[in-house]
C-alpha cells in the first residue's frame, strides 16, 4: 500500500487549519523556510520521513494518520508479513516501508529501508537529517555510509546503529549497490508515538 501524496499534503495542510497554526509556525516548528513548508504542504516538494515525522507529532497524531488518513487501532500485537507494510517513497529514491502502520500507541517507528547507490551521490557530502528520540539501524544487504555530524562510518551487512537522531545524520548506499536495513526510530522517554 502507497499513500498518495497529493492526499498526504491536503491533510497537512486540513490538520493545520484545523489546528489553527499558521504557515510560519508550521514552518518553524518542522525546521523549513515558509517557502519550503509552502512547497511541501502543497506537495510541489518531496514529504520526507522528517518533515512528515515533525508534522505529526506538532499536530499530535500518528504519522500513519497524516498518510493514510486512518488511525492505527490494532493492539496487543500486530503482523506485517514479508514485502508487506505502508510504503513512503522519500529523497533520491530511498524508500521506506513501515512495518507496524496499523498498531496504535506505538513507543518505535519500525521500517525497512532501502537506499538506492546512486553514482552522483558517492563524492558530494551526505545530506543531513534531523528528528526528535533515538534511531537504530540494522544492515541487512549492501553497505552503508553514515554521516553523523563530522564523523563518517562505513557499515556492512550486519552491523548496527544506535544515535541520537536529533543531531545531524545521514545514510548513502555504497559499493555499487543499495543498501537494505531495518530502521527503528524511538520517541524520547517522556513520550508516546500516538
Amino acid at each position: 500500500m502507497e499513500p498518495n501524496v497529493q492526499e498526504v499534503a491536503h491533510r497537512i495542510q486540513a490538520l493545520r487549519e484545523d489546528m489553527g497554526f499558521s504557515i510560519e509556525q508550521m514552518a518553524e516548528k518542522t525546521g523549513r523556510s515558509v517557502e519550503e513548508y509552502t512547497q511541501q504542504e502543497h506537495a510541489e516538494k518531496d514529504l520526507s520521513f522528517t518533515f512528515l515525522y515533525k508534522c505529526a507529532e506538532a499536530f499530535g497524531v500518528d504519522v500513519v494518520e497524516l498518510l493514510t488518513g486512518e488511525n492505527p487501532h490494532l493492539a496487543g500485537y500486530t503482523l506485517v508479513r514479508s514485502g508487506d507494510g505502508l510504503s513512503i517513497k522519500r529523497r533520491a529514491g530511498f524508500e521506506y516501508l513501515h512495518k507496524a502502520p496499523h498498531f496504535k500507541d506505538k513507543l518505535c517507528e519500525p521500517f525497512l529501508v532501502t537506499a538506492p547507490y546512486l553514482e552522483e551521490e558517492q563524492t558530494k557530502p551526505i545530506h543531513l537529517s534531523y528528528h526528535e528520540g533515538q534511531e537504530f539501524d540494522y544492515i541487512i544487504s549492501g553497505h552503508m555510509r553514515f554521516a553523523y555530524e563530522d564523523h563518517v562510518e562505513d557499515l556492512n551487512p550486519g552491523d548496527t546503529l544506535l544515535y541520537d537522531s536529533s543531531r545531524g545524520h545521514g545514510m548513502i548506499a555504497i559499493q555499487g549497490t543499495p543498501c537494505k536495513f531495518l530502521a527503528i526510530v524511538l520517541k524520547p522517554h517522556d513520550e508516546k508515538i500516538q
